[in-house]
């Protein structure tokens, strides 16, 4: 109703964006996550029709529309969106800028939370996560809570990759004993042939 009466008096697009923005933060509090995506959606690209990619609005919304994204599992649509807009941050802010450290602490979450995501994935996460880790400790401080945060999906990506590669581990041993197992049943058999003719 307010963007409707706001469009009706002839608000400017930059107004309105502002008002769908609160609307969107206001429903990500209320726990309306569906709704909220679809309002970050959309003062996403309306910022991107307003003022172009790289403009630092723009930007804000990227970051908004990637954490509702990742809140509600739609890990592979957060990976595109953010491949694309982390490198204009890093290019427009920098790399120690507040936002650009939040995508990096996103995609590399959304890398590592994935029940899709493959070994280069986990090892990407990890690699994002400490380059980000580095960087909030020393541009944040220790204490930040950003840097807390991102530290502990370090960890946790770290786990992941160590549990995947543990499992591969295991399912590798598994198929060399049941390849072992298949060899040796085959060797008896042959033997037991030859034998059988020796016999004769």
């Amino acid at each position: 109703a307010q963007l409707s009466m706001e469009r009706r008096l002839g608000a400017s697009e930059e107004s309105l964006l502002i008002t769908q923005e609160n609307f969107a933060n206001s429903y990500g509090r209320l726990g309306r996550l569906e709704e909220a995506l679809l309002m970050q959606q959309g003062v996403y690209s309306g910022r991107v029709k307003l003022h172009g990619e790289e403009h630092f609005t723009t930007l804000i919304a990227a970051y908004n529309y990637a954490s509702s994204l990742v809140v509600l599992g739609r890990f592979e649509e957060t990976k595109v969106l953010l491949r694309k807009t982390i490198p204009m941050a890093r290019g427009v802010l920098g790399e120690c800028h507040d936002i650009t450290i939040k995508m990096r602490w996103i995609y590399g979450g959304a890398l590592y939370q994935d029940p899709g995501a493959t070994f280069d994935d986990l090892r990407e996460a990890v690699t994002t996560l400490e380059d980000t880790a580095r960087i909030a400790r020393r541009v944040l401080g220790g204490t930040h809570p950003h840097t807390a945060g991102i530290e502990d999906a370090l960890r946790d990506a770290r786990t992941v990759l160590r549990t995947h590669e543990a499992e591969a581990t295991e399912a590798a041993a598994q198929d060399a004993f049941r390849t072992a197992r298949v060899k040796l049943a085959q060797e008896r058999s042959e033997l037991a042939a030859s034998l059988a003719d020796m016999r004769v």
